[in-house]
Order: C-alpha cells, then structure tokens, then sequence
C-alpha cells in the first residue's frame, strides 16, 4: 500500500458536521458569550477508508468514537471560530495519517536452552530459599 499523502486526501463534505460551542477555561466574558469552540463530529463511514485504516483509526480515537462510527474532535485552543475550525480538521487529518501507518511485524522469538537453564535454576535456588523459611520438624 502506497504512503499516505496528507495533501491529496480531501476529507468529504458530507461526513463532516460542525458544531460551534462555548468553550470552557480563562477568557472573562468573552468565553461566555461567544461560541469559539469547535466540536468537529466525523462519520467514519463515509470517509472510504482500508479496512485496516479503519481498525488502527477505532483504537487510536478512543472514547472520541461513539458506537455508531462517529468521530468527536473538541478544539477550544484558539480564540477564533476560524482558527479552531482548522484546528480540529488538522487534528483529523494527523489521526487518518497516523491510522495508516502499518505497524512492523512482529518476529516470535525463543528463548534459548541456556537461556530456559538458568531460569530453572534460579527457581530451583529460590524454592530452595522459601523452603528453610517453613517450620523445623524434629525427627
């Protein structure tokens, strides 16, 4: 599978929904009456992605997920609908980047006879150990 270009992937306009909120933290009045906050939400679905794209997005989203596929991105960072609207398809667009990065295979290893010794005998000593703990029988 080629790499992933985050330049040629267009997100498509009808899985996006945005939702302007009031964002929470400093900013006096401001903050209360202006809804600068961004909540980006994202259906999954519709994004035409590999089924394994789809499977490492599902784990690195999180609880961002809902059940249903949809995906929530919050971004209050900046004090600007505009700004944080960019933000957020940023933050998007670094997600679907990262969930198509295959992870490298993984090569089962043995451990070797040496190695499976020396771990024996070191259970051995330890039992060997615990053993003068227990109680003193007289014979």
């Amino acid at each position: 599978m080629p790499d992933f270009d985050r330049d040629q992937f267009i997100l498509p306009a009808d899985a996006l929904e945005e939702r302007f909120i009031t964002a929470g933290g400093p900013g006096g009045q401001n903050v209360n009456k202006v809804a600068t906050a961004v909540q980006l939400r994202v259906d999954t679905y519709r994004l035409g992605l590999t089924p394994y794209a789809f499977r490492k997005l599902r784990e690195l989203a999180g609880t961002r997920m809902t059940s249903g596929g949809t995906l929530v991105i919050q971004a209050q960072r900046f004090r600007t609908q505009e700004a944080n609207r960019q933000d957020a398809r940023e933050r998007l667009i670094d997600l679907i980047a990262k969930a198509h990065q295959r992870d490298p295979r993984r090569i089962a290893t043995k451990p070797s006879k040496s190695a499976k010794a020396k771990r024996v005998d070191s259970k051995k000593a330890r039992a060997s150990v615990k053993q003068g703990r227990g109680k003193i029988q007289m014979d």
